[in-house]
């Protein structure tokens, strides 16, 4: 069996909170529980959101939570670069990949319109159901669109056919990604490379053969999958756990100011008061009781995670 290479890649767009803390802890006991190398990835490809400071404070935090990793934006390694907003070169390469296979096609549509179409249902706040549109419009078509619009994005041609996995903790799951989400974008109107692309080609170049992330993700998987197969590329073992949520019943974000990392640094509480905390929460110790994260790693259980989210008390 190969070496085992897990990873964590959070977002720089604000603090570090309880909730990016609990994938963190899991991807990383996950990995180091089978003697793996761990990967820190930045995704930082939304010029709008990303902000350096937060890469320092993100760096910071994990350090404080006593995690550590192999390869990353402050050691380097043989994958590198590890920000995504260095590796648009990967991306174009797989772009003009599927452009060569006549995969991917050019999309005028703008949200609004969207938003106006009754064909379109939502996936979520900001995601349809794509209809289509410009799936078949001509080459005369799209020349006129182009003088017309904006620049277009580009999506990809999704086939009609269902697409599963078995997920560590799920179980299996599988997808019709075209009824369930249509042709979907790869890179935006603004010419930023999307998500679903630059995530299986940083983990495919990357050789990341496990990946735990949490569940809001899990749709996106057959997707992904999907873009695996057709770029050529490994796809990993996938693990999608609860997230956590608020007594309020809202998943934790950055606007739980109160449990970001460093404001509960600033209150005196410790790295290892917040590691067993989250270490009961996921099923690894029967009582709260503070814990340095490497305690963890011997006894450390997929099983034992619950599937079901996961609500945070009121307790810091």
């Amino acid at each position: 069996m190969s070496q085992i290479r897990g990873r964590f890649a959070p977002s720089p767009t604000g603090e570090m909170h309880l909730g990016n803390a609990w994938t963190a802890l899991l991807a990383w006991l996950h990995t180091r529980n089978q003697g793996g190398q761990m990967v820190l990835r930045i995704e930082d490809l939304d010029p709008d959101r990303s902000r350096q400071d937060y890469v320092k404070q993100l760096l910071a935090d994990m350090h404080w939570l006593g995690l550590d990793w192999d390869e990353g934006p402050d050691m380097g390694g043989q994958y590198g670069p590890y920000c995504q907003s260095q590796r648009c070169a990967f991306y174009e390469d797989a772009l003009n990949k599927l452009q060569t296979a006549d995969l991917v096609y050019p999309c005028y549509c703008t949200r609004s319109e969207l938003h106006a179409v009754t064909l379109a249902p939502h996936l979520g706040e900001n995601e349809f159901i794509y209809p289509g549109t410009c799936r078949k419009l001509s080459i005369k078509q799209q020349a006129e669109k182009q003088k017309q619009s904006r620049r277009a994005a580009v999506r990809l041609t999704v086939p009609n056919e269902k697409i599963g996995f078995c997920d560590g903790l799920q179980g299996e799951y599988q997808q019709t990604v075209g009824c369930s989400c249509g042709d979907f974008v790869i890179r935006r109107s603004d010419g930023v490379y999307a998500y679903q692309l630059a995530v299986v080609v940083d983990d495919g170049h990357m050789a990341i053969n496990q990946v735990l992330r949490g569940d809001d993700l899990l749709m996106s998987t057959p997707r992904q999958l999907l873009l695996y197969r057709l770029l050529g590329l490994p796809a990993p073992a996938f693990t999608h756990v609860p997230l956590l949520y608020g007594i309020d019943g809202s998943r934790l974000s950055k606007r739980h100011g109160s449990l970001s990392l460093a404001s509960l640094r600033s209150r005196g509480i410790s790295a290892e008061v917040i590691t067993g905390y989250l270490a009961w929460k996921a099923g690894q110790i029967d009582r709260w009781e503070p814990l340095q994260a490497r305690e963890l790693i011997s006894q450390f259980s997929l099983k034992a995670i619950p599937v079901k989210p996961v609500i945070v008390e009121e307790v810091f």
